[in-house]
């Protein structure tokens, strides 16, 4: 085979081989439980690639996370559960019947158009019990189908985008702030009357706030907070450089020593 010109049926071949009789013993003992740590890993590994701008990376790490989408069809074939030509014409049918303003007659003009009519129409697919209530497993209402295990900023963020999309949305700026300030004034009084389950809740309910101050801001806060985490790795390791240079660790030096280092570092 003319390793130039495999596509994605040889690639189904050769994860069919792997799993085969005679194949890989490794692929062979994983379930989908088994590889659930590889596919969060593998997303993760996509994102570093987009991030860092890195075409060459993006394109093998897109498909580490392509293999797993056809490790987990194949495994479903297996038992007979479903093939990957299932899961790629349901894929297609739900682009289509999702772009109606694309593939039928409707129109919407702006982005935020369509985004509105993909989730009227992702509600309308949601399975439904015989009383017209959300099927067991599928929550109900404009927040359902988020998954919950989502990065908890990613999914604060989205929570909140899909009830301003329903109708459920701040005035402005200055209200979101507002309650923002009002939650960090609860916390400190938590902090200082406890219990601890009620510091928690109130912290929690200030990372909410400030979750909606991103999306007001337009600002991807997962993306705002993880530059900030490298602000402050690229910072601390030069602190740390600077405490070496002294001939010292970060354990000899005292909190106003420490302070001096961290703003020389800037």
């Amino acid at each position: 085979m003319d390793q130039g010109r495999r596509g994605f049926a040889d690639l189904v071949a050769i994860m069919a081989r792997l799993r085969g009789p005679g194949g890989c013993p490794w692929d062979r003992e994983q379930t989908h439980a088994s590889l659930r740590p590889y596919l969060l890993e593998e997303a993760y590994e996509t994102l570093e690639a987009i991030d860092a701008g890195d075409a060459r990376r993006l394109r093998e790490e897109l498909g580490d996370l392509l293999l797993q989408v056809v490790f987990h069809a194949q495994m479903a074939a297996e038992t007979g559960a479903f093939t990957i030509d299932h899961v790629v014409a349901e894929l297609s049918d739900k682009l289509i019947r999702r772009h109606p303003h694309v593939f039928a007659a409707e129109d919407a003009a702006t982005a935020d158009a369509v985004l509105k009519r993909w989730e009227t129409i992702k509600a309308s697919e949601r399975p439904r019990d015989e009383r017209g209530g959300a099927r067991a497993g599928h929550a109900d209402g404009a927040l359902g189908g988020l998954p919950r295990t989502l990065p908890a900023l990613a999914l604060a963020q989205q929570m909140q985008a899909r009830a301003a999309r329903a109708g459920f949305e701040w005035t402005g700026w200055p209200e979101a702030a507002a309650k923002a300030r009002e939650e960090l004034d609860e916390l400190e009084r938590a902090r200082a009357e406890g219990p601890a389950d009620r510091v928690a809740d109130e912290l929690g309910d200030l990372l909410f706030a400030m979750a909606g101050l991103s999306r007001l801001l337009a600002v991807d806060g997962e993306q705002a907070l993880r530059a900030a985490c490298e602000r402050f790795r690229e910072r601390f390791a030069r602190l740390e450089r600077a405490v070496r240079a002294t001939g010292r660790s970060l354990a000899d030096c005292g909190p106003d020593e420490l302070r001096a280092f961290w703003r020389a570092a800037r």
